[in-house]
């Protein structure tokens, strides 16, 4: 059931609303001050805090900022008989949920009480969530290559630098660009993901910047970019060394002056945005074969990280497979299979020319074709499977 803690100085308004939330099956606690109250949020987990503001000692606002040091995703609901639109918009910018007075409405009451509970569990699920999708793309291994890349991701991460990051298909860019995000400051913000390369050359700047209705024949209506859609977060260029020469002008624009301008539009919309960029390509190669514009590259390549092929981290095809042997087995509602040693040794001397992706793939179909346990035997006969 979810459990409630009520600050207030007044026996008889803690009584009411006790009784009140208890007849909806709701489990209470009452403290007396805020002293009081702040030692119960230490020692407990509560679904939603309903505080006095006028109390003495320590009032509700002292109270409500020291208990978003101790526990900030919980809803604080403040109740004053004194209050004014200046405390409860106090009260709100110090991160209360929201703001009654006194004697409260009993409808009003259960339906703050609820919306409270369903932000809580809202935010619960949100970190399980991220704790999910952030462990499946976890950047697996101990190479000295791979902590090159996590002591480089460590350190930019919590700037706002640009970031190129090269490396080969499959070799885990978009991992890089993932854990930059998370450990950002834009960490709450989107990640906004754009495959450069799987964007036809005439629809890369609608996609990029959004269009404006009849802009083209095919623009019934008003398109929202990527640019905006990013605003507040992180926009992952994948592949940027495919994008046209017309659209890396306008990115450059957006990179130097941070705003954008839609297709077919003449308002300049401002973003607030940061630039990760990936690419398999050589764009020293691109811009001397005049593909890639240099002053773009440079603006880009603030930092620049390398991901390695797995061919030059062998160490970490037994971690990666191992993992790889837990995720499968997830998503198919398994019991993880387990690998022979020979047949990890095996796997880890074949030639990765596809990289990690290609890993994947393989410890996929020798999940699917073996029995109880990867054998050195189902290795040697699915992992180079022969084509006639």
């Amino acid at each position: 059931m979810p459990k409630i803690l009520i600050i207030d100085d007044e026996r008889a308004i803690r009584s009411t609303l006790k009784e009140i939330l208890e007849f909806e099956n709701y489990t209470v606690d009452e403290a007396e001050d805020g002293e009081k109250g702040l030692q119960y949020l230490s020692k407990n987990k509560y679904d939603v805090v309903l505080c006095d503001i006028k109390m003495p000692g320590m009032d509700g606002i002292e109270v409500l900022e020291k208990a978003m040091e101790i526990t900030p995703d919980t809803p604080f609901i403040m109740i004053s008989a004194h209050g004014t639109i200046d405390t409860a918009v106090e009260a709100t910018k110090k991160g209360a949920y929201d703001f009654l007075q006194k004697p409260p409405d009993l409808n009003r009451l259960l339906v703050t009480v609820r919306n409270a509970l369903d932000k809580s569990n809202l935010v619960t699920e949100t970190k399980i969530l991220k704790k999910k999708i952030s462990k499946t793309y976890e950047m697996v291994g101990h190479s000295p290559a791979l902590t090159r890349v996590k002591q480089a991701i460590e350190k930019v991460a919590p700037t706002d630098a640009r970031v190129l990051i090269t490396g080969p298909n499959g070799s885990g860019k978009e991992l890089v660009a993932r854990a930059i995000h998370e450990h950002s400051n834009r960490s709450n913000g989107p990640l906004i993901e754009v495959n450069c390369a799987a964007i036809p050359s005439e629809l890369i700047e609608s996609e990029l910047f959004g269009h404006e209705k009849g802009s083209f024949t095919s623009a019934v209506k008003q398109r929202i970019g990527k640019f905006e859609q990013a605003n507040g977060g992180t926009l992952f260029l994948d592949e940027v060394g495919d994008m046209s020469l017309s659209a890396q002008a306008k990115v450059l624009r957006a990179l130097q002056e941070h705003r954008i301008t839609r297709v077919g539009g003449d308002k300049d919309i401002q973003v607030d945005v940061r630039v990760l960029a990936a690419t398999n390509k050589n764009l020293l190669e691109e811009i001397e074969a005049k593909n890639f514009r240099e002053d773009l590259y440079h603006r880009l390549g603030v930092i620049l990280i390398h991901v390695p092929p797995l061919n030059e981290r062998r160490e970490d095809i037994p971690d990666l497979i191992n993992k790889f042997l837990n995720d499968i087995a997830n998503d198919y509602g398994n019991k993880p299979k387990t690998i022979t040693q020979d047949a990890l040794e095996y796997l880890k001397e074949l030639d990765w020319r596809g990289n990690v992706r290609e890993l994947r793939n393989v410890v996929e179909r020798l999940v699917i074709m073996s029995g109880t346990e990867v054998t050195l035997d189902d290795a040697k006969a699915y992992a180079r499977p022969v084509v006639s």
